[in-house]
């Protein structure tokens, strides 16, 4: 399938609006620019040394990820956090994540079972170190790729952008409430449960092990949003 990212052209090459889409994402994932917060869409400008035409175009391409919000007075805004978002983000994943899963193992031929078993290595082999940047980052690249892989061969483009954009909201949560906390569940073993049963065709089983995985991370971002949050725990 086609790919998502909207960073590069034709040639290869980083587009000017494709690089600050990047640096802008970096800085919301990993709350440099704090949730709810207003952007000064002139400030940036001179900040990144670039022209409001390539900004613009960035900022509407997080606009479609849920990352950037429309705010008043035709603003923007970074999009805020909550628990009652988060539990949205879930239940849209957990039915639709399943659901390509199960899509994918019916079209999928033995490249996919091998470009799945692959991922599941490469994200085996990625070290995840609590408070370490750039492990942690080098991880959640990992652990999309192994995900996306699981759904790729869906073949519907629609539900896979759906897909990246639930995934590029659920990542600031991530990025957010878990750079210095330990895993508490065995994503290995869980990984690999998933892995398997959708290698061997087990669609029942693969689509109930991934959903049980995705809602027990979202347990975990849940407690820790409560936690800092209280107020939204109303």
């Amino acid at each position: 399938m086609a790919s998502l990212d909207l960073t590069f052209e034709n040639s290869g090459k980083p587009t000017i609006a494709g690089t600050v889409e990047a640096r802008l994402r970096q800085q919301i994932l990993h709350g440099i620019l704090a949730p709810g917060a207003r952007l000064n869409l002139d400030r940036l400008k001179e900040e990144m040394g670039v022209g409001l035409s390539p900004l613009r175009e960035a900022v509407t391409r997080l606009v479609s990820d849920g990352l950037i919000e429309v705010a008043a007075q035709r603003g923007y805004r970074v999009a805020p956090i909550s628990v009652a978002n988060l539990d949205e983000i879930n239940a849209l994943r957990v039915e639709l994540e399943p659901y390509a899963l199960r899509r994918s193992i019916a079209n999928g031929d033995l490249d996919w079972e091998s470009a799945v078993m692959a991922a599941l290595y490469r994200l085996n082999r990625t070290e995840r170190v609590p408070g370490d940047g750039q492990s942690l980052a080098a991880w959640e690249l990992a652990n999309n790729a192994f995900h996306m892989t699981l759904i790729e061969r869906c073949n519907m483009p629609l539900l896979m952008k759906m897909h990246h954009t639930l995934v590029s909201m659920n990542d600031r949560y991530r990025h957010i409430y878990l750079k210095a906390v330990p895993i508490q569940r065995d994503v290995i073993d869980e990984h690999a449960a998933i892995a398997n049963a959708a290698v061997e065709r087990r669609a029942d089983d693969a689509a109930a092990l991934l959903k049980a995985h995705i809602e027990g991370s979202t347990t975990n971002l849940r407690r820790l949003i409560v936690a800092d949050l209280p107020s939204e725990a109303d």
